[in-house]
């Protein structure tokens, strides 16, 4: 399939569009949609928030009448299902548009080519693949939950040049600078939640808002606590977030909590701690996109080894904590390079003092021999 430039300048200001409704569609997908005809842009539209208008039907308003015979750009398949909104397939039908090209299919199973066959089947010319990856990168939470019933697990971390995440003694405020703080504000405002331990409240008792300007939605705050020891005074129960504390389905919750308000999860444990691979599904019901992970290196180490992180947000800062602290992930004693966790740097960022790496597990991990 050939994509003139035009093509690949009309997505490209789609996939731009789709971003602006990176904080607010939750949990819907981030879509943006161009209509243009004979090489001239006709109408744009993205997606705001849950509820509101589609990207497709906000740009094809934008164009107006004369849209027969145009083309229209859309970052993620079009919906051929009634939702809280009608349609996108329907108001594309009735435009006139002659061709509709998508980066990527929906894998959401009242989709998932409906609205691609339902476009042909009416004549419409249809195209699918163009800046696929850059559509993907966009979504990679919707499609993780469509996909595979989970969100899409981020581990954000911040160490020293020796490894460590604190003192021995503990203390930790601050190894990273103002501008990396700043940056993981904007992280915890794209995520569906933010994932911590019972151990980082009692140690930090952290609040684990998006503290950014005027943002239009506030992370779920996720605890694991598998014996429920939350403290009712602890910044995590107070608003403007909502929480939800996991703890063991085995063991009594306290009334105090109980009586609190705060969202409780009762789930099954496996080896005496909270079933993670049940959480994340029980995230995924609760349409949990992206997950945010900012916990000690025993909750970090557990979600490594059950294969439950996706990438990890690591920021680097140029100082020595020395002997004794913690480290990034708890994983236990190795007895062989060979059962080393691989990871792959996908983007490496300057922040003020410190770098910032984003890593992703590696699919084709090296086999014995690798050097």
């Amino acid at each position: 399939m050939s994509f003139t430039r035009f093509d690949h300048e009309c997505m490209a200001l789609a996939l731009v569009l789709a971003a602006k409704g990176i904080n607010s569609t939750h949990p819907n997908p981030r879509v943006g949609c161009v209509v243009a005809k004979e090489q001239k842009i006709l109408g744009t539209g993205w997606h705001g928030v849950a509820g509101g208008p589609h990207a497709e039907v906000l740009a094809l308003q934008a164009a107006g009448a004369d849209t027969k015979g145009a083309t229209a750009y859309v970052t993620l398949e079009p919906c051929n299902h009634h939702g809280r909104t009608p349609p996108c397939v329907d108001a594309l039908l009735g435009s006139g548009v002659d061709r509709v090209v998508m980066a990527i299919q929906d894998p959401n199973k009242r989709v998932q080519g409906a609205g691609y066959q339902r476009l042909a089947e009416a004549g419409i010319k249809v195209e699918c693949g163009l800046m696929a990856s850059a559509a993907e990168e966009l979504n990679t939470g919707f499609l993780m939950r469509m996909r595979k019933a989970r969100p899409w697990v981020r581990v954000k971390v911040a160490c020293s040049l020796d490894g460590r995440t604190a003192l021995k003694n503990g203390e930790s405020h601050w190894i990273s600078s103002a501008c990396s703080r700043q940056d993981v504000q904007a992280w915890r405002a794209r995520s569906s939640a933010v994932l911590t331990g019972i151990g980082t409240v009692l140690a930090d008792n952290p609040a684990l808002t998006a503290r950014i300007q005027d943002p239009p939605l506030q992370p779920l705050r996720v605890v694991v606590d598998t014996d429920w020891r939350t403290p009712l005074n602890c910044r995590l129960l107070e608003a403007p977030a909502s929480t939800l504390i996991a703890g063991s389905g085995e063991k009594s919750i306290p009334a105090g909590l109980k009586e609190s308000g705060v969202g409780l999860l009762p789930l099954p444990l496996a080896d005496g701690k909270i079933d993670l691979s049940v959480l994340m599904q029980a995230l995924a019901e609760r349409e949990m996109n992206e997950v945010q992970v900012e916990a000690g290196a025993t909750l970090c180490g557990a979600l490594l080894k059950h294969d439950l992180v996706d990438e990890v947000l690591l920021y680097q800062s140029p100082v020595l904590l020395g002997e004794g602290g913690p480290g990034l992930f708890s994983i236990g004693v190795l007895e062989s390079m060979n059962d080393r966790a691989h990871l792959e740097v996908i983007e490496s960022t300057r922040m003020g003092e410190d770098f910032r790496l984003r890593l992703r597990p590696r699919k084709d991990r090296p086999g014995k021999d690798s050097h």
